[in-house]
């Protein structure tokens, strides 16, 4: 039970610091910084789908044989198909943008920012999720490290993301209290996303792999569709795919060495 609590505090507990950051830059985020950011939070979440998720995946359906990669492709496709679907239903505004995506509504764009926001932590807090159903199904391959590991890699790329809602909604004129508040609260969906996730895939284990590629799918769609372009926006810049090869060197590392 404590690894449960832990591995789904911790991602928390990165967007709740990162939203902290307001309080401290008194001059606001550059642009520069922002690419950075979300090039780095790209790199994280690319190793984790690989090393966490994808991989452990077909691991799990070794008795497919030479076909042991169906339950991965077949997660993958859900994975990709759910967040699009959620991508088109919601209505949510990305910091680097001008125009919201979704349907029309008539949210505050501070709302709508957070949407964004929430819509990025989703899959992560689902990766976790399934992680966690396969250390408590005992699942050969997951471990408690494996657990923390991807907690820890998702936690300090949560780091970034916290400031990046945070501190545009104190530069739009929002006080700094409400601005960490929102910030904090654009994370609160990853402990219900693992959670639920938890109880799913722990009611249908045999299905796990399916789990697990699917959360990889999930995450893979926001890199793709929102992160990269939103890293390379604007003038041309190196920073964004820098830290893109950090995050991902970082996430690679870490899960080698506690998984």
């Amino acid at each position: 039970m404590t690894d449960v609590i832990f591995s789904v505090v911790i991602p928390l507990v990165g967007t709740v610091l990162g939203a902290g950051g307001v309080f401290f830059l008194k001059n606001g985020m550059s642009r520069s910084v922002q690419r950075g950011f979300i090039g780095f939070a790209a790199g994280v979440m690319v190793a984790a789908s690989v090393w966490s998720l994808i991989l452990p995946s077909m691991e799990l359906s070794e008795d497919y044989g030479s076909l042991s990669f169906i339950p991965a492709v077949v997660g993958l496709i859900l994975g990709f198909g759910f967040l699009m679907l959620l991508d088109r239903v919601i209505p949510h505004l990305h910091v680097a943008a001008s125009e919201a995506e979704g349907p029309s509504s008539n949210f505050k764009r501070s709302t709508m920012m957070i949407l964004a926001v929430a819509l990025h932590n989703l899959p992560e807090g689902m990766a976790v999720g399934a992680v966690l159903a396969g250390l408590q199904g005992g699942e050969s391959g997951v471990t408690t490290a494996t657990a923390l590991a991807l907690a820890v890699g998702i936690a300090i790329q949560n780091f970034p993301e916290g400031a990046i809602i945070s501190i545009p909604l104190r530069e739009n004129g929002m006080s700094k209290k409400k601005s960490f508040f929102l910030g904090a609260l654009s994370g609160a969906v990853e402990p219900l996303g693992a959670l639920l996730t938890l109880l799913l895939a722990g009611a249908v284990i045999p299905a796990l792999p399916y789990f697990l590629s699917f959360a990889a799918g999930a995450m893979l769609y926001v890199v793709v569709e929102e992160l990269i372009p939103e890293m390379s926006e604007g003038e041309h810049s190196h920073v964004g795919t820098v830290l893109f090869a950090v995050g991902f060197m970082l996430m690679m590392v870490l899960d080698t060495l506690l998984g």
